[in-house]
């Protein structure tokens, strides 16, 4: 998946992974109960992005994000400084 979005300066775009609906053990949580998630895939990069890069799992700041809505997929844009990790 490619982004339609193309971020400038030290942007990333990126789509938030699901929540677990359910626990090791087997029990399904309600939506409710479930935390937002805080990791995500990059798909695309700003040209002042220095340690990021495309297909990226990344770890960010969950209220340091900007949503936006393309078509039917909500694409998440955050700044490289609010990343925390990278997933390997």
């Amino acid at each position: 998946m490619s982004a339609p979005l193309q971020p400038l300066a030290d942007y990333v775009v990126a789509v938030a992974e699901e929540a677990n609906t359910k626990t090791a053990s087997g029990i399904y949580l309600p939506q409710n109960a479930t935390e937002k998630p805080k990791t995500a895939k990059v798909l695309a990069v700003g040209d002042k992005v220095k340690l990021v890069k495309i297909n990226d799992r990344i770890v960010y700041k969950g209220y340091s994000t900007t949503e936006v809505k393309v078509g039917t997929t909500e694409y998440i844009l955050v700044k490289e400084e609010d990343i925390l990790a990278t997933v390997k």
